[in-house]
């Protein structure tokens, strides 16, 4: 047998190892003993794929199912799977997908493994997000406050020395990314050395109001960046005991998250957009919190209105500027730190809303089909929205129907 004919049998073997059902005989992909100190990106690549259409239960709090058994075309998904483990779709770490409240199928690739925090870059914003329909639930602020000024929470800040207009500023704007703020292109405090000064807690809040340019009415328009550090800002002084211990006991606690990394920013305060960590199905637990319109074991954890106006597309952002985007992703929307847009299947649409982080995390949740999917990958040159739309969705649909 000739090279080329081996690589072909191996390679063959391979499909058929899971395609067949024996995936579920392979041991865990878990970070080994010496591994969990390493740097994501110095994680040893997986020999082979992990591919289960029958997750296994870890004792997390996730409901478990099957593939083709409680939901979902195995055959069609595997099509997509094969690429995935062949790298034919970029360099993905972790595929789960959940139906009608059940993860049916878990998957690890490359540097993924089940046990390991995966970095979230943007997709971070949405736990921000989260975190403040938290405190509206338990009244700590109110939705009417979300119109407000943000200068009406802080009371120590020296107003009378703030760039002209931030008193436009309400948090609706900072969660829309249309709060008017921005620096000019060389400010120092906007660069990663001028961001190690001494300020921490409202005094760098103050710095940053005093040195932004002015907010004009004119000026409050989408524009993606500033924003979350400043929410961040607001739970700080409306809970109790600060940010960080509120997001860990009236969140992270709750849904049994244990395994994270959560940095904190040069303010001292947690990171409001980037510099999280959170495994797979961790990322998984977020999905079913907006599955369930905010509940977590019949606890209402998040605003239920609050998370309405979350996951809607309040704004709608031109289709040039669409994230990562492809031929079957169209009407592109932005809500409370929350992408939404239409995915075509056939002659249908379906609405989706997700979290989305820069190299590929993705929470997406498709509330007509019921359907979560989690993505995690480090490669910014691949449409995962087309890749749900064309790939996934029509595991999960009947497309006769779509095509009528």
């Amino acid at each position: 047998m000739n090279d080329i004919k081996k690589a072909i049998f191996v390679m063959f073997l391979m499909i058929r190892l899971i395609i067949s059902g024996q995936e579920n005989k392979q041991n865990l992909p878990l970070v080994k003993v010496g591994q969990d100190t390493l740097p994501f990106l110095e994680m040893p690549l997986l020999q082979r794929a992990y591919v289960t259409s029958k997750p296994v239960g870890r004792n997390d709090g996730l409901s478990l199912g099957e593939l083709g058994v409680d939901a979902g075309n195995r055959d069609t998904l595997y099509k997509l799977v094969n690429e995935i483990a062949f790298d034919k779709k970029g360099m993905f770490t972790s595929m789960l997908i959940a139906q009608n409240g059940k993860l049916l199928f878990e998957s690890y690739y490359r540097k993924g493994r089940m046990n390991l925090p995966h970095p979230q870059a943007s997709a971070a914003k949405i736990y921000t997000s989260l975190a403040l329909g938290r405190a509206i639930e338990l009244g700590y602020i109110s939705m009417k406050d979300l119109k407000k000024p943000i200068l009406s929470f802080f009371k120590n800040l020296d107003k009378s020395k703030m760039a002209d207009g931030v008193e436009r500023i309400t948090l609706h704007h900072l969660l829309t990314m249309q709060s008017g703020i921005y620096f000019t292109e060389n400010d120092d405090i906007q660069s990663e050395e001028g961001k190690r000064f001494i300020f921490k807690g409202q005094k760098w809040l103050q710095n940053q109001l005093e040195n932004m340019n002015s907010v004009t009415k004119e000026g409050q328009i989408f524009k993606y960046g500033i924003g979350p550090d400043f929410v961040m800002q607001v739970l700080e002084v409306v809970t109790p005991n600060g940010a960080e211990a509120f997001i860990k006991e009236e969140l992270l606690d709750k849904l049994r998250i244990k395994n994270y990394n959560w940095e904190r920013a040069s303010n001292g305060l947690p990171e409001g957009g980037w510099r999280v960590r959170f495994t797979s199905r961790d990322m998984m637990k977020w999905g079913m919190l907006i599955r369930n319109n905010g509940k977590w074991n019949e606890e209402q954890l998040i605003n239920k209105d609050y998370l309405i106006l979350a996951t809607s597309r309040l704004l709608n952002i031109e289709d040039k500027d669409i994230n990562w985007g492809g031929k079957d992703v169209m009407n592109q929307g932005f809500g409370y730190y929350f992408w939404s847009a239409d995915l075509k299947v056939g002659n249908r649409t379906y609405f989706y809303t997700s979290a989305q982080g820069g190299g590929g995390q993705f929470i997406a949740y498709v509330e007509e089909l019921d359907l979560i999917i989690v993505f995690t990958a480090y490669d910014n040159n691949v449409q995962y929205p087309q890749i749900i739309a064309e790939d996934i969705l029509p595991a999960f649909i009947d497309l006769k129907s779509n095509l009528n």
